[in-house]
């Protein structure tokens, strides 16, 4: 299914809910552990048929999937260190001190490796910063905390904006995948990108081999006249299309919050294996508090009572 793009940037922007911008439902985050389903259909199967996706029925009625083991994931972080990360956020820190993206992204890092070691303790990951080429912070993938916070920590801005390849990611994370691949894992990239006025590059053959799963966190200004967040987005979507493996998910926040950023982090908790299209997200939903209007009465006649 085709992601579906959002008309207008310059929308999305003055909104403080993007269309993209939501939190996972509760069945993509389930915990990666063998599931097993069990149902009761409407009219019994044939005795001794198969279902469509190899598990048994009988003339019960039933049927079951045999038991799947989801794959644990290596996750690469590669993250924007241009000029622009260091744009303030929309809220200040416990000294007093305006938050930056760069800042924002660490800690949305930080809580989604938590969270995620707490679902699978298997999971791994590794770090790089978006260069030509590409810089590593961990080139070993890794589950342990203290190593993730070392390199988050070695995180700094380069002065100035260079052109953005994203070829060399991708060739290294078709390294990478082959490498997870053998263990019986699976790879991701996590692409966090801040540019507003800089589409990124990158050079794919014309039938490129899917090995990975590429989510995407977009942070941008506003559109001007400097700016061209929307072509910088069609450019990531058009990435994401051509190498996803997986259903791969883009997020983008133009508002300078860092609760979107969040947000929309725990979203990308989900393992690829058990995602719905992104299409398909239907939450957050709406706090707005639905009114049933009350009932008019059955007969709106006016009775004249006579003097």
């Amino acid at each position: 299914m085709k992601k579906r793009i959002p008309k207008s940037l310059v929308q999305i922007s003055n909104r403080i809910q993007s269309p993209l911008l939501a939190v996972n439902r509760s069945s993509c985050c389930s915990s990666d552990m063998d599931a097993k389903e069990v149902r009761n259909m409407s009219s019994p199967a044939p005795q001794g048929g198969r279902d469509v996706a190899g598990g048994s029925s009988t003339g019960t009625g039933a049927y079951s999937l045999p038991a799947v083991r989801f794959s644990s994931e290596d996750i690469l972080f590669c993250i924007d260190v241009g000029p622009e990360t260091m744009v303030e956020m929309k809220v200040t820190g416990p000294t007093g001190r305006p938050f930056t993206r760069q800042d924002a992204i660490k800690q949305a890092i930080m809580l989604f490796v938590h969270s995620k070691l707490t679902i699978n303790p298997d999971h791994r990951f590794a770090f790089c910063t978006l260069a030509k080429p590409i810089q590593w912070l961990r080139k070993e993938f890794s589950s342990d905390i203290d190593s993730a916070v070392a390199a988050l920590r070695g995180i700094s801005v380069n002065m100035p904006s260079t052109q953005a390849d994203l070829t060399h990611l991708f060739k290294a994370a078709n390294h990478e995948a082959k490498k997870s691949q053998a263990q019986n894992r699976i790879f991701r990239v996590v692409l966090i990108y801040c540019r507003s006025s800089t589409p990124p590059q990158y050079q794919l053959p014309p039938s490129p081999t899917k090995l990975f799963t590429l989510d995407v966190m977009y942070l941008h200004d506003k559109p001007g006249p400097d700016n061209c967040p929307q072509l910088v987005y069609d450019t990531l979507v058009d990435a994401l299309e051509r190498l996803s493996e997986y259903e791969g998910y883009i997020f983008e926040s133009g508002q300078g919050l860092t609760r979107a950023l969040f947000r929309n982090m725990s979203v990308l908790l989900c393992h690829p294996q058990q995602r719905c299209y992104q299409d398909e997200l239907d939450v957050p939903k709406s706090l707005t508090k639905n009114v049933v209007p009350e009932s008019s009465p059955a007969d709106d006649s006016v009775i004249v009572v006579p003097s």
